[in-house]
């Protein structure tokens, strides 16, 4: 995968998690990456202010993908499925492996309960 890829992959994934998270919250009172207010975040940058006045916490990302490229000869059988792997197989071979990291914050307006 070239760079070009990883970078377009990556941020199409990204907004196409913070899309899908908005309409699972939505109904919820949760306003995911709102608009924000110029010049109004709080010292440590954990929180900003919205243009409404609410407070936004910022959930920060650090994701390391890895990616392998395996040459390999595989004798004998197995079943994957999900994170369990059942049966036998042997195995030889070289790997390349590279990892890349992304960061990236969302600001997220949590439901509030002003009840007693």
């Amino acid at each position: 995968m070239d760079l070009k890829d990883f970078v377009s992959g990556t941020i199409v994934q990204i907004v196409d998690g913070i899309i899908d998270a908005q309409t699972q919250c939505r109904s919820k009172g949760v306003i995911i990456n709102p608009l924000l207010a110029t010049n109004n975040t709080f010292k440590d940058d954990s929180a900003h202010r919205t243009r409404d006045g609410k407070v936004a916490q910022v959930v920060k990302y650090d994701v390391a993908l890895t990616v392998k490229d395996e040459a390999e000869v595989k004798g004998g059988f197995a079943i994957v499925a999900g994170a369990f792997s059942l049966g036998s197989a042997g195995k030889s071979g070289s790997e390349d492996s590279s990892i890349s990291r992304i960061r990236f914050n969302v600001p997220i307006v949590l439901p509030s309960d002003e009840k007693p």
